[in-house]
């Protein structure tokens, strides 16, 4: 084992002259990654970043209003606020030295470790400001205190002048940070007008307090003609201001959207902080959930956000079972916040982010504080307008059920370059390849089946008939629903696959359309239907793709004359159109199956006579339309009786 050890001796030496000291900067400049992440586009951008958010620490201290942010040519940037100004006296344990030029040449030097300059804030590691200079070939500091300005410059971290008293200023007080990134470090790479405007507005939306004054020069712009080269940022809204501008007209569960603000006190009740917030579920769309940590913005989330996701996922919880809905139990976080659009800002004392770009939050107290705080407010939210809430509720639980059916889901065959989707047997397809135009009647049996083939235009409708009633998708299991050879055969047909297979660009026909007998039985029929779509594929609903026909129950005849009624009621106003005193012949079809081809044609399926209705699922009734599925059409037997009893007195006799 000591041959292991040995080793060999080529007389390399390795000894005490060959350890490096890096002293000041200098660290920086032989590593920027361990600093800002590396040295591409997203590190510059770091740079203008973090002199703004020393300047947004002024702001959310209290002690400044106003942000200048200047883009010249040549890569330069100035960010000047009206805060306290660097402190340039001499610092006790550098005296030769101004505190100016400690904070801005060595690092982990500021202002913001023991708490005292600054309740919060974002920048707590001291070494935002020299880490800039550092990769700076050129850094300006200029400081107004006192009616004195005072300035001193820089270059690769190292001062090249001294603090100097550059005269007395009168109505002028903070600090002016000029600095051009270092080519050495970045190449030639430029910042991006555009991305430091939004840098710019996100600030300001962040503290509602402060207004950010935006200028570039327009040479700069290019054909860039969505960033303006000047403008004065403030909103008061704060966040919700800004979720309403990025959301624009994209179709909401809620018509309002949930925002608001609070204080975070410590065990004894000392307000340590607070959280703003701003949240909207929307119909159609994936998560965008943007946290910030006193205005820093934290892309990998952290505690603070676990807490935020938790207050809401235990609060439609609660919310479920106050409301006796135990379908709420199977709803988990990703179908509460999976379609949520929100922001979420916290400020708190000694944030801990995991490295120095700030990506992330770590304070354990920060989820607990978060959750807390924010489940009270969503808690009063909720109870505030039950109907909302129920309608949330509602929406939440079809993602659980759809985010369920998708895990249970199995491929369903689909057209592809290669091989045809199979169809099945019994689709009388039509002969238009594209979906545009086309048309998929459902029909029940193959007697109606048989009158709509003959019916129909071959080149764009397309006929499915059913046997029977369709297995009832909302009180069968998933096996069922699996195994059931109708609804495999329809969804064959439509070629868009369902749950985790969806996709709507593979539907094959353009409208859906339910056409069963005009009787208790088709109505039954379509109920069914329609209860399958609106379980297993919501999306045709909303899109507009399924429809009911409308095939009449009577034919009214009278000598030449032959009208159709669709019900009883139609039958009896036009008996009067007819002439009086002659004999009117009322028919009454038993079903599609028995109606002549011509007929059916003329009544129900010629675009340009029949009548269509178009099934919706208004989101605003979502609550509603979803506790009648269930109770009609669910698991519990009692409901539909309830539902008998309290609607029966509104039950006319008919004739059957």
């Amino acid at each position: 084992m000591s041959d292991l050890f040995a080793g060999s001796d080529n007389g390399d030496k390795y000894s005490a002259k060959d350890i490096e000291v890096l002293e000041g900067l200098e660290p920086v400049r032989r590593r920027p990654g361990m600093y800002i992440g590396g040295t591409d586009e997203t590190a510059l951008h770091h740079l203008a970043a973090e002199i703004l958010d020393n300047s947004m620490d002024e702001a959310v201290a209290g002690h400044a209003t106003f942000i200048e942010f200047t883009l010249k040519p040549g890569n330069e940037i100035t960010v000047k606020d009206n805060g306290r100004g660097i402190p340039t006296d001499p610092h006790p344990k550098f005296p030769k030295k101004s505190a100016l030029e400690v904070i801005l040449t060595t690092l982990h030097s500021g202002g913001k470790f023991s708490g005292k300059a600054y309740a919060t804030s974002g920048g707590l590691h001291g070494v935002g400001s020299s880490v800039v200079n550092a990769l700076s070939s050129k850094f300006v500091a200029e400081v107004a205190r006192d009616k004195k300005l005072y300035r001193q410059e820089f270059a690769r971290g190292i001062p090249t002048t001294k603090l100097v008293d550059a005269g007395a200023v009168q109505n002028r007080r903070g600090t002016s940070i000029t600095f051009i990134p270092d080519t050495q470090i970045f190449g030639e790479k430029h910042f991006s007008p555009a991305r430091l405007y939004r840098l710019c507005r996100s600030k300001a939306y962040l503290f509602r307090g402060v207004r950010i004054k935006w200028s570039v020069d327009s040479s700069l712009l290019k054909n860039d003609a969505e960033t303006p080269a000047t403008a004065e940022l403030h909103f008061p809204g704060g966040l919700r201001d800004s979720l309403e501008a990025e959301l624009g007209t994209a179709p909401r569960v809620l018509p309002t959207i949930w925002a608001g603000e609070a204080k975070l006190p410590d065990a004894n009740g000392v307000p340590q902080g607070k959280l703003e917030w701003a949240c909207a579920w929307l119909e159609r769309s994936e998560s965008t959930l943007d946290t910030y940590c006193n205005t820093v913005p934290t892309p990998l989330g952290g505690t603070h956000e676990a807490g935020f996701r938790a207050a809401l996922l235990k609060g439609l919880r609660a919310w479920a079972e106050q409301r006796g809905n135990k379908r709420g139990n199977q709803i988990i976080g990703e179908d509460v916040t999976g379609a949520l659009a929100a922001k979420f800002s916290l400020f708190i004392r000694d944030p801990q982010f995991q490295g120095q770009t700030k990506e992330k939050l770590t304070n354990p107290e920060a989820g607990k504080l978060t959750e807390a705080s924010l489940r009270d407010r969503f808690d009063h939210f909720l109870a505030g307008d039950p109907a909302s809430a129920d309608n949330l509720l509602a929406f939440v639980i079809d993602r659980a059920e759809d985010r369920i059916r998708r895990k249970e889901a199995k491929d369903t065959p689909r057209k592809s370059a290669t091989r045809r989707l199979r169809l099945p047997g019994k689709l009388a397809d039509c002969a238009t390849e594209n979906a545009e135009g086309t048309e998929l009647f459902l029909v029940e049996g193959d007697s109606a089946g048989g009158s709509a083939k003959q019916a129909r235009n071959r080149n764009t409708q397309a006929i499915l008939p059913l046997r029977g009633k369709i297995l009832n998708v909302a009180s069968a299991s998933a096996d069922k629903l699996r195994q059931n050879q109708e609804l495999k055969d329809l969804i064959e047909a439509l070629g868009c696959g369902v749950g985790n297979n969806f996709n709507r660009a593979n539907l094959r026909y353009e409208r859906i359309i339910i056409m069963t007998d005009a009787d208790v039985d088709g109505a039954h029929i379509a109920s069914l239907l329609m209860t399958f779509f609106y379980r297993e594929l919501p999306e045709l609903i909303r899109h507009g793709h399924v429809f009911l026909a409308q095939p009449p129950l009577y034919r009214l005849t009278q000598g030449a004359k032959s009208i159709y009624a669709m019900d009883d009621a139609a039958r009896e106003k036009l008996i009067k159109t007819f002439k009086a005193g002659a004999k009117v012949e009322v028919s009454r079809f038993k079903g599609l199956g028995e109606m002549p081809p011509a007929m059916l044609k003329d009544t129900t399926m010629d675009p340009a006579k029949r009548t269509l209705l178009r099934i919706v699922a208004a989101p605003e009734d979502r609550a509603a339309t979803s506790e009648m599925v269930e109770s009609l059409m669910g698991k519990r037997p009692e409901l539909r009786f309830q539902f008998i009893q309290e609607n029966a007195g509104t039950v006319q006799d008919i004739d059957v």
